[in-house]
């Protein structure tokens, strides 16, 4: 009997292609904060009319990506003060406890979380620092996730868009940023590796705590 004819690949309605467009712009600073984006523009970028521009762009403007200004466009947002300051809290209360809980840390962990760090030390040498600061969550969120605990896992999670964002405006404010990010995390691990969870915590603390200096002003 001849083969069924291949199921064509079912395209991405076009709000979502502008949506996926505009927000891994503006997470990748391509769209930096301060940048003014209008319909016509987008449309044309992603090849779509401008009544499913309008519906992606109200949709990051809940997300606090962008505000939108009628007849104008859609300014994208400048990370502030406040939301690292907000971030830096969060991620300190859920990596504290999940770093403890960790303790003894499996094998399956270990070699993960080895793995990452190997993988963003390589990003990091070749200048890809939008990818280094994906695999800089990952590794983070590698931890809260081995804890077992879904609440958190889905709180920590929820964070993802904030982190990556500023992540990626720190490294590029401070280059020389990324170097001692990886000290960092070779030493969480290490400290995860002999089982020393205060150790492992103190490290976070200090890790995570870098960014609270930035709270005193916008990162641009």
């Amino acid at each position: 009997m001849p083969s069924a004819p291949p199921v064509p690949a079912t395209r991405q309605p076009a709000a979502e292609r502008v949506y996926a467009h505009v927000k891994q712009g503006v997470l990748d600073r391509r769209y930096e904060g301060g940048t003014l984006l209008t319909e016509g523009e987008l449309a044309d970028a992603v090849g779509v009319s401008r009544t499913p521009v309008r519906e992606a762009l109200l949709r990051l403007e809940v997300e606090g990506l962008i505000r939108l200004y009628p007849k104008k466009g859609a300014l994208v947002l400048p990370v502030s003060a406040q939301e690292i300051a907000d971030v830096v809290e969060t991620r300190l209360l859920i990596e504290k406890h999940a770093v403890r809980k960790a303790v003894p840390a499996p094998a399956a962990l270990i070699e993960r979380l080895a793995e990452l760090l190997e993988r963003q030390k390589e990003e990091a040498g070749r200048g890809d620092l939008a990818a280094a600061a994906v695999t800089d969550r990952c590794f983070h969120a590698e931890i809260v996730r081995s804890g077992g605990n879904e609440i958190l896992t889905r709180l920590y999670d929820q964070l993802r868009d904030r982190q990556l964002r500023m992540g990626v405006a720190i490294m590029h404010a401070h280059p020389d940023r990324i170097a001692k990010s990886l000290v960092e995390h070779e030493q969480i691990l290490d400290a995860l590796r002999s089982g020393d969870a205060e150790a492992a915590v103190s490290i976070v603390c200090r890790h995570v705590d870098w960014f609270a200096h930035l709270a005193r002003g916008d990162v641009r």
